[in-house]
């Protein structure tokens, strides 16, 4: 596939055409969309959808019947006190029932409103399915979607996406099958009605009316879109600001940062504050415009009835007819201007959410893909290239191997591809030359499920499921029993630990695993890999985070169940894999020294170079520590003879020397 700047180029294609085009984009959103309201799969639903359609023709039929009914009730009082009586024959039967003709007005607004929450109460089953089927794909397809994409954009973007997207879709299926495809249903019945009982010169006013109010409609809610996508936007960025801070809670907090985060995320509420204002503004001067329209239409209409009554070819009851028809027609007619409003707003907001599903995964399975087959274990890299971005090769030509059941280690200086090598193993990213196999298998030609099934990972910075620590650990094999997890986790060196808490395995973890230490998550991340038990183990410095005590526990439980297995171990600490079988050092995205840790040692050459470094660092944090605590000793002194009296009732203790090498506090 052609990528440009590392970005599949169909995809950038896609975006560009939706921006020249927005009104094309929208009818794709909408076509999108028909599928989930009309499900194939669901013939229970798709009754539904004709039930509730129908129940919507019945309720029109009788919303536009109930103002005959207002004029009937209307024409009877009138005969009743005196006035004259309706020239029509089929209605002069309740010139002596006023009563009943109110009485049957209001029936019809009864049934009218029955009918109509009948049809709402039946369609919302319908609604919510597309919300819940249209949701999950999107959720699912974002997982399928590659490591890059989820580098280049910002989780709280993507959930505000996600949580905006399910309430367009609601809003969009409600709208238009339950109020856009009645409301001209009942746009139609009343220009029949008006041409039936009163003459052509109502319906074009109404016509009139209605084209201009809907003229005004769209030309002012287009205008205010631009202000919802602005308001949408400064949304999104505030979210994510917030979320991103609140994940960062303990950075925050190590620099006193608190004003700035607030002044930070108070700059995109601003922005946000000021699109919502001209928001509410737009929206004020949207219904003036269409309240003046209506009215004056209105106007005309009683005008001509009124002329009409005097004229003698009409009846009082024909002017409260054709002022409740007219009123009845400003509900759906206000509820038009709404439900464009409120299309053309959701379509915004599901447009993100459809770019979402119209990316491509940049990793794949192939169509003929097979799942991968792991009978010893064997990994190679076969002179392969890899590229994060076209200017800067990773990997130039890289080729190892890692033998059936060996321990083999990649060290290397900062930058030099160790981590990229991982990656690529996992296929988060697919090679740009050579290629990678297991056990002879080209892992592009296998599915990536069964290649990540094969792989257990435990990586140097553990995020964890805000969940219970039994559910984290499980999550390597959801189908373990409780006393498979207890022996992972005790194998893992945090069986007794879990055990101590007062709610044990049920302790809830906390966003990300805050409320554990750096090393009992990665003790957690280790459980969770031993439960997996895969053939082939992925090691991103493992013991990181851990105290030397408990590393030297977990790296011979580590060794332990790495002895059956392919292991291959990303190093950065160096003392972490002085027993490997075989240690490759790269540089520069090449292999340039192999061999055990003696001889390469031997060999004095990069491996050597960074040894002996890491051994510097080591006595120099030793003898800092030391020096740490030769001062913290001072100063304890010094307080204890303050306490004890021997430098007077008032003492000053002078600022003691800085330790021999450290730099002075002042």
């Amino acid at each position: 596939m052609q990528r440009i700047h590392g970005v599949p180029a169909q995809n950038l294609l896609a975006r560009t055409a939706q921006r020249l085009s927005p009104k094309a984009s929208q009818l794709r959103v909408a076509r999108g969309l028909a599928p989930y309201v009309w499900p194939s799969d669901r013939p229970d639903l798709q009754a539904t959808v004709a039930v509730s359609l129908g129940l919507m023709l019945l309720a029109k039929l009788v919303t536009v019947a109930m103002p005959f009914t207002f004029k009937w009730a209307t024409d009877a009082l009138v005969a009743a006190a005196g006035g004259a009586v309706p020239a029509d024959q089929s209605v002069k039967w309740l010139v002596g029932a006023p009563v009943l003709a109110t009485l049957l007005y209001g029936l019809s607004r009864v049934a009218m409103s029955l009918l109509v929450q009948a049809r709402e109460g039946m369609f919302a089953k319908v609604a919510l399915h597309a919300v819940r089927k249209l949701a999950l794909t999107t959720f699912e397809h974002m997982h399928r979607l590659s490591l890059r994409f989820h580098l280049e954009r910002k989780t709280g973007g993507l959930t505000r996406v996600l949580e905006r997207g399910r309430a367009g879709i609601e809003n969009i299926t409600r709208m238009t099958l339950m109020t856009f495809v009645p409301t001209i249903v009942e746009f139609a019945l009343v220009l029949a009605v008006l041409m039936f009982e009163f003459d052509w010169r109502y319906a074009l006013a109404v016509v009139v009316m209605i084209s201009l109010y809907l003229w005004f409609t769209v030309r002012a809610t287009d205008w205010r879109i631009k202000i919802r996508r602005t308001m949408n936007e400064s949304d999104s960025e505030a979210n994510t600001k917030a979320i991103d801070s609140l994940l960062n809670y303990e950075t925050v907090k190590y620099f006193g940062a608190e004003e700035r985060e607030a002044k930070r995320y108070d700059r995109t509420m601003a922005v946000y504050q000021e699109a919502s204002v001209k928001s509410y503004t737009s929206l004020a001067l949207l219904n003036a415009g269409q309240a003046a329209i209506f009215t004056l239409a209105l106007t005309v209409c009683m005008v001509m009835a009124g002329l009409d009554i005097a004229a003698g070819s009409k009846t009082v009851g024909h002017f409260v007819m054709v002022n409740a028809l007219m009123l009845q027609l400003f509900i759906p007619l206000n509820f038009m201007g709404m439900v464009y409003r409120e299309i053309k707003q959701s379509l915004t907001d599901i447009e993100r959410m459809m770019d979402v599903l119209a990316e491509s995964p940049e990793v794949a399975d192939r169509p003929d893909a097979v799942p991968l087959v792991v009978s010893a274990g064997k990994i190679r890299f076969e002179n392969v290239k890899f590229c994060y971005e076209p200017e800067r090769l990773i990997l130039d030509g890289l080729s190892l191997e890692v033998p059936a059941g060996k321990m083999v280690a990649i060290v290397g200086p900062s930058g030099a591809g160790k981590s990229t090598v991982s990656r690529i193993l996992l296929r988060f990213y697919d090679v740009a030359g050579g290629r990678v196999t297991i056990d002879g298998q080209d892992i592009r030609q296998v599915t990536q499920l069964s290649l990540r099934a094969a792989l257990g990972v435990v990586p140097q910075d553990t995020v964890l499921f805000n969940d219970t620590i039994l559910y984290n650990i499980r999550y390597g094999r959801p189908d373990a029993a409780d006393e498979e997890v207890h022996e992972a986790a005790r194998l893992a060196q945090i069986d007794s630990f879990i055990r101590a808490l007062p709610q044990g395995y049920s302790t809830m973890v906390g966003e990300r695993g805050l409320k554990l230490s750096g090393g009992e998550k990665q003790r957690v991340a280790i459980a969770r890999t031993i439960l997996k038990g895969p053939p082939i183990l992925l090691l991103d410095e493992a013991t990181s985070a851990l105290d030397s005590h408990t590393e030297k526990e977990i790296q011979d439980a580590l060794d332990r169940i790495a002895r059956t297995r392919t292991t291959l171990v990303i190093a950065h600490r160096l003392s972490t894999i002085v027993g490997a079988d075989n240690i490759l050092v790269l540089d520069a995205g090449r292999l340039v020294e192999q061999g055990t840790h003696t001889e390469l040692l031997a060999k004095g050459g990069l491996y050597a170079s960074l040894w002996n470094r890491q051994r510097q660092a080591e006595k120099a944090r030793e003898v800092l520590a030391e020096a740490l605590a030769g001062e913290d000793q001072r100063i304890m002194d010094g307080r204890i003879a303050s306490a004890s009296g021997d430098l007077g009732p008032n003492p000053t203790l002078a600022a003691p020397a800085p330790a021999e090498g450290l730099p002075s506090a002042t």
